[in-house]
């Protein structure tokens, strides 16, 4: 599958589901990304900010819970600028805005350096069994993925199983090193 065609196919797949299929979809990421992920390791975790209303996987339950009880790691968030995504450090709700895309975003904060990032946790809208993923086509993550270190983990969130193969990447996709689906979390080669 085209990397078009699955980013048509999965938005599709992901806005159809129901509160009663989504929400507990929702729980089983919360917990398999809490009993899965070691965070003792993690200083700053950077963490997109979820579009719920577009069934986005939930990351606000995870935002508050690593605030609530895991006090060393830091959150960090992106916001676009121009053509790249520039991150910041998370104060809470009050530095948000909604940008042109309906994403919430800082408008103001202590800048994140991006080689103080020791996790991120990536939005996809599909991805496959070797770890390319399909976002909204826009590149964003892409570029701010090859500036990490590259021992750092991209860890993907997905609410669907792999697909087999994607076609059509190409040099500037950069593949996730994991995906947490709510079945479990894979692992990718390196290869």
């Amino acid at each position: 599958m085209t990397k078009e065609e699955a980013r048509k196919v999965f938005l599709q797949k992901r806005l159809a589901l129901s509160d009663d299929v989504y929400h507990p979809l929702n729980l089983q990421l919360y917990h398999l990304f809490f009993s899965q992920i070691d965070l003792s390791f993690v200083r700053c975790i950077h963490i997109f900010l979820s579009m719920t209303e577009k069934r986005e996987p939930d990351t606000w339950s995870i935002i508050d819970r690593i605030r609530r009880e895991f006090p060393h790691v830091r959150i960090s968030v992106p916001k676009v600028v121009d053509d790249h995504l520039e991150n910041f450090y998370f104060e809470g709700l009050h530095q948000l805005k909604k940008n042109r895309w309906g994403i919430w975003e800082p408008e103001q904060g202590v800048p994140t350096p991006t080689d103080k990032i020791d996790l991120v946790l990536v939005p996809l809208l599909a991805f496959d069994n070797i770890g390319h993923r399909v976002g909204y086509g826009k590149g964003y993550y892409d570029r701010f993925l090859k500036d990490c270190r590259a021992t750092t983990p991209r860890i993907g969130v997905s609410f669907f199983e792999p697909l087999e193969k994607l076609t059509q990447v190409n040099e500037f996709d950069i593949r996730l090193t994991h995906c947490l689906t709510p079945t479990g979390i894979r692992k990718f080669d390196k290869t």
